[in-house]
């Protein structure tokens, strides 16, 4: 019967020899490696600083609209492509935060999260041969998408040395003739980066020279420290090349919640309905209508964000204090720092998965490992603690595992 399947099995997801692959993805390998430290040290607690979800739920207002809807009749029906109170919502949103002024009847829509939507951009672009040029590292989706399509994807490296903003210079000229969109995002997850206007009008002059839509990936735009990241909407001409994708997920606590929208482009924001209208019938009406309130209601990120900063600040400290070259992030809420070449007894790192494995296995500390343009780890301060002491327990119990090592840098 395996057999028989295994003739089935479309090519862009291996064909016969799907499930067979014996590389292991770097994610499984740090599952491997918890469960190995995990049962050698059962008396120790695991540290995970690799979660990338917040640790908090939504907030009991969001929540309590949340029940009443759900309590509604009328609210049982499918959304199909949104509910236009949810658009409204979001386009003022957009608006009174950013000062871009969306259409809610054409320039907006909303997503079962923002996964699905850099899912579904592909198809409303990519033809077999086609190019998506995506920023490395980052969040893999949409060139995934392409290579499954008949694609390709060209990786722009984001590197301190360019202030973490991918170098639309260096593109070769054959690469831009074949590339269809430019994937962005800022802040940047996972170098917690923030991309100034000044970018942003290159990144419009660049589009329109090239004919290249630009999908700016702005689930982290409320998490920010010290400055505000602007919308790429926000400079003139930006809604002629592209689109924006913002998500709740992050900074409004509601991550499996699943809600997001897509805005800006009329004409492209229309095919990507048209792709969605094609995949689901649309987000829960009372989650759209508790993700509306949670919209109009900015001051609920307040605490999440002074929460995060304040967690960054004590990681990078201690960071610091071991030897590490650390940047408190402008945006998000990670860490994204370089590994030690060695430890003073010997142990060489040749890559950040090697450190990350290191970590898990010596100190029961996990984090996610970068090796795309260079050797760098991202820590998460998305780490379970209810209290601002619990907190500082679990930084001060870093510091302490960290210090147990030389490291060589």
């Amino acid at each position: 019967m395996s057999q028989f399947m295994e003739n089935l099995i479309a090519e862009r997801l291996g064909g016969k020899m799907f499930g067979k692959d014996t590389n292991i993805y770097k994610f499984e390998k740090i599952k491997r490696a918890k469960r190995a430290a995990m049962d050698a040290n059962p008396g120790t607690e695991l540290i995970d600083m690799g979660v990338g979800e917040p640790d908090q739920m939504a907030h009991e207002d969001v929540r309590k609209i949340l029940c009443e809807e759900a309590a509604k009749r009328e609210n049982r029906f499918y959304s199909d492509n949104g509910i236009q109170e949810f658009k409204d919502v979001a386009a003022k949103y957009m608006k009174d935060r950013f000062g871009v002024e969306i259409n809610p009847e054409t320039e907006i829509n909303h997503s079962i999260g923002s996964k699905p939507a850099f899912a579904f951009v592909p198809f409303t672009m990519i033809n077999p041969g086609d190019v998506a040029l995506m920023t490395v590292p980052g969040y893999p989706v949409a060139g995934s998408i392409t290579k499954y399509l008949g694609g390709e994807v060209y990786n722009l490296p984001l590197t301190r040395e360019n202030s973490f903003l991918p170098d639309l210079d260096a593109i070769p000229a054959d690469v831009l003739k074949k590339a269809k969109f430019l994937y962005l995002n800022y802040p940047n997850n996972p170098t917690g980066a923030l991309a100034p206007v000044s970018f942003y009008e290159k990144v419009v002059e660049f589009a329109k020279k090239n004919d290249i839509a630009v999908i700016s990936d702005a689930a982290y735009i409320e998490l920010t420290y010290g400055e505000d990241q602007p919308s790429f909407l926000s400079v003139p001409g930006a809604k002629d090349v592209g689109i924006e994708i913002h998500s709740l997920s992050k900074s409004y606590n509601m991550t499996g919640w699943r809600m997001a929208f897509v805005c800006g482009n009329e004409h492209l924001v229309k095919a990507f309905a048209t792709v969605k209208d094609n995949n689901d019938s649309g987000q829960f009406i009372p989650i759209q209508k508790a993700s509306a309130y949670a919209l109009e209601h900015p001051e609920l990120i307040k605490e999440t964000r002074e929460k995060y900063a304040r967690r960054l600040k004590g990681l990078a400290e201690v960071l610091r204090k071991n030897g590490f070259d650390v940047d408190e992030p402008k945006g998000t809420f990670y860490l994204y720092f370089g590994i030690p070449k060695a430890t003073k007894k010997g142990r060489e790192f040749k890559s950040a998965e090697e450190f990350c494995d290191y970590l898990i296995r010596e100190k029961l500390i996990s984090s996610v490992p970068w090796d795309d343009a260079g050797n760098f780890l991202r820590f998460s301060a998305t780490f379970t603690a209810d209290t601002v002491e619990e907190e500082q327990k679990i930084i001060g119990e870093i510091d302490k595992r960290l210090s147990d090592e030389e490291f060589v840098f």
